[in-house]
């Protein structure tokens, strides 16, 4: 029962440092997401869970082993993946917000100010800056963009 505690053990480890350092074979560019952390981290987790349990149940050492591997293999197929489609599905791309129009929510000069842009992916204020002072309420338009940050301009 030991091998299979271990093993387990490990992988809530890899599980633990791929959340909170990330995926550690994201920089080595191996599989497209077929070889993660995550995915090693979750087979190792049934591999030991189902091992144990098997054990547990009276069955013999051989069919312990056997039971885990296949189940480990379907865990890490199936979770390897979801990953690889999670990750095709996510650009990590910010939309621009450049040419999008909006209200201002506090007076906005070079040192700053809000304003509500009306485009379809913006549901919060954003933090804005322009070239001459602009007051509350003014209608204006994104004409640059660093970062979240927008510099706007009066329609």
């Amino acid at each position: 029962m030991l091998p299979f505690l271990i093993v387990g053990g490990i992988g809530v480890l890899l599980l633990l440092i791929s959340l909170l350092l990330g995926d550690v074979f994201d920089s080595f560019d191996v599989g497209d997401g077929l070889f993660s952390a995550t995915s090693l981290g979750v087979g190792a987790i049934v591999f030991g869970a189902s091992g144990t349990l098997t054990l547990g149940a009276g069955l013999e050492l051989v069919w312990a082993y056997v039971l885990a591997v296949v189940l480990a293999l379907v865990a890490y197929v199936l979770t390897a993946l979801l990953v690889r489609s999670l990750n095709r599905s996510s650009d990590g791309v910010p939309a621009t917000a450049i040419g999008l129009s909006g209200v201002t929510r506090s007076d906005i000069g070079p040192a700053g100010g809000e304003v509500s842009l009306d485009g379809t992916h913006e549901v919060e204020r954003r933090l804005a800056y322009s070239s001459e002072p602009i007051s509350e309420g003014v209608r204006v338009r994104v004409v640059g963009q660093t970062g979240m940050r927008v510099k706007v301009e009066p329609e």
